[in-house]
């Protein structure tokens, strides 16, 4: 509707200006296509218009109402075309014309030609909005110019008639394990949450997300899916619980339907206009779209991080490393927490809106954007990127010639330049030892390279699942607890690219019981030595955790080596080591009287000790429940 009234303003405007024809059945051929204009039938205004110009070829206003149709259409060489041939008639057009030329031009990759026209247009035009995109035109003729000579390889395929129909589906989000996809589907007006789940090498004919979120009265559109695929935020507008026109709101994955969603409320929300939510990895940090004051330009993308209250913090500008005076669209965070894919029509491009992406660094700023390339960026609008988690292909929606009817959603391979860094996910179920019954449990990992807590959350209570990103190059400590249950304990090093294949794992916790045993693998020492590393504190805190929970639990520290070595020397060290975390405990308020500690050496290997693998894995600490 917003374009179609610009049009229409254009029309009017042009009708203002020129002449109209002294020929009476050229000039009822224009009128005529005035009326098709305004009734938004353009093939009939185009076709009124060529006659109107066959019964007078020098009527220069029906060639620059043909013109502006065919830019409208996003026929761009016709339009070109006609704006020549009204210039031909009498070069003294209004400026905007030479704009309309000069824009026609840079859509079919005419750049010369473009530039000239657009320098004739800032000469004589000033200070108009139309200054300002045209100074912004000129920047990106001499990006393209140079971007079009190295092309990225671009083959988008579509998803298919599981994802795909007659109606308009767009906005893709999709979980980190590559199995859900939750988009938009309009029909009739109304815009409603889908999904699909990808078995056997496609995607599964789409059915509606769930009731409690989609609704009759409302849209529901713009959303983005927590990795774990737990947690959807969305865009609701115009709702009676709303702060402004639009709002974000979110959803939580209850069993196999979903929680009844909610207004995020502020800081996030504002009287204006919020929108577009991409969720961190980690789940504690919000992007999205809002035109609030304190921004660089109309959309801005803006951010907000849980605090230690547990409350959405300040809303903060991502700043002009992000944002420019022009418009900042659809965010996406990347699973690895530091690639972030948005659109904006700012940053030199092809156009109009183009798909950029930008890093954050390790002092926390982020990198100057970069085009994502040609063609994937063209001279329409690109947006709505997201990323799969391996990085290898982005989803996205488009109106192309293969399509079902109007915009579908496809792949296609994000080129190498542009993927985000690599990371690894670990996906289970928590299970009850004795029982095999699913136990709702709390996960939390943990990298240890930086002291952050990356995930933490409950399983699902119905399924006992849970899905945990882990970018690579660090080593995390993974934690399962349950109230009653033995806490599980895991360590996943993640050093290297070639780490990055996911963990598919069943967790079995048993209750707290005499005799019953963990081993602690988060605890590190030093080759031969038993002071304990500053990596192994968060383990102990478990440790700490789980003690002052249970305070009729005793428990025996037990330390354990491979059989490399002296056997005496072996169990001198394991013994010190065992010592090292019972005196870490006691400093830590846990009474002395509830510890014991003890050194085994070799003499209780878990593994054989013939390879590194199992001498890794016999060279650990543990505990034993003494008394409860």
């Amino acid at each position: 509707m917003r374009c179609y009234l610009l049009l229409l303003f254009i029309i009017l405007n042009s009708a203002c200006f020129a002449q109209n024809s002294t020929n009476t059945k050229a000039q009822n051929y224009f009128d005529s296509a005035n009326s098709s204009i305004q009734k938004q039938d353009y093939v009939s205004a185009s076709q009124a218009l060529e006659a109107a110009i066959l019964a007078d070829p020098q009527f220069q206003n029906a060639f620059i109402t043909l013109g502006d149709v065919y830019r409208f259409q996003k026929e761009y060489n016709q339009a070109k075309a006609a704006y020549q041939k009204a210039i031909v008639i009498n070069k003294n057009v209004r400026s905007e014309v030479i704009f309309n030329l000069a824009e026609a031009e840079f859509a079919i990759q005419d750049y010369a030609n473009s530039k000239q026209h657009l320098e004739s247009f800032i000469a004589v035009d000033k200070s108009s909005e139309r200054n300002r995109k045209a100074k912004k035109y000129l920047v990106d003729c001499d990006f393209a110019i140079e971007a079009i000579k190295n092309p990225v390889k671009y083959s988008p395929l579509n998803l298919g008639f599981g994802v795909n129909t007659a109606n308009a589906e767009y906005f893709p989000a999709l979980t980190a394990d590559g199995e859900t996809l939750i988009f938009t589907r309009q029909i009739d007006e109304n815009e409603d949450f889908w999904t699909s789940q990808f078995v056997n090498s496609s995607w599964s004919l789409a059915k509606p997300l769930s009731t409690k979120i989609n609704t009759q009265n409302y849209n529901e559109g713009a959303q983005t899916i927590s990795p774990d695929g737990k947690y959807l935020f969305f865009t609701g507008c115009n709702r009676p619980d709303g702060l402004g026109r639009c709002d974000i709101y979110v959803s939580h994955r209850e069993g196999k339907d979903w929680s009844k969603p909610y207004n995020v409320g502020k800081p996030i929300n504002s009287e204006y206009w919020e929108s577009q939510p991409a969720i961190s990895p980690d789940g504690r940090t919000l992007y999205f779209i809002s035109n609030r004051p304190g921004g660089f330009g109309g959309y801005d993308i803006w951010k907000s991080t849980i605090t230690d209250d547990a409350k959405w913090g300040a809303a903060i500008n991502l700043g002009p490393e992000i944002n420019t005076p022009f418009d900042e669209n659809t965010p996406f965070i990347h699973a690895d927490g530091k690639t972030l894919y948005f659109s904006s029509n700012g940053w030199p491009g092809f156009g109009n809106k183009d798909i950029y992406y930008s890093r954050i660094d390790n002092q926390g700023k982020w990198q100057k954007p970069v085009n994502i390339g040609f063609p994937i960026n063209s001279f329409e609008d690109e947006s709505g990127l997201v990323v799969s988690a391996d990085g290898n292909f982005g989803l996205f929606s488009s109106n192309l010639k293969d399509g079902f009817g109007k915009q579908d959603i496809y792949s296609f391979g994000i080129p190498e330049q542009a993927k985000p860094l690599k990371i690894s996910y670990v996906k289970g179920i928590v299970k009850d030892k004795d029982s095999k019954q699913i136990i709702e449990s709390n996960v939390q990992v943990v990298d240890l390279k930086s002291n952050q807590t990356v995930f933490d959350d409950y399983t699902d209570p119905e399924t006992g699942q849970f899905l945990a990103v882990m970018p690579i190059g660090s080593n995390y400590l993974f934690n399962v607890s349950a109230e009653g249950y033995m806490f599980y304990s895991e360590n996943f090093e993640l050093k290297t690219e070639n780490s990055s294949k996911p963990f598919q794992i069943e967790v079995y916790i048993e209750k707290i019981k005499a005799g019953a045993n963990v081993t602690l693998k988060n605890i590190f020492f030093d080759t031969n030595k038993y002071d304990l590393l500053p990596v192994s504190i968060r383990e102990l805190e478990v440790l700490i955790n789980f003690l002052n929970e249970n305070q009729k639990v005793n428990i025996e520290i037990q330390g354990h080596t491979d059989n490399v070595g002296d056997n005496y020397l072996n169990e001198k060290l394991s013994f010190n080591r065992a010592k090292a975390v019972n005196d870490y405990l006691i400093k830590n308020n846990i009474s002395a009287a509830r510890l014991t500690f003890k050194g085994f050496g070799a003499s209780k290997p878990i593994a054989d000790n013939k390879t590194e693998t199992g001498k890794r894995n016999n060279r650990r600490t543990s505990f034993l429940i003494t008394k409860l």
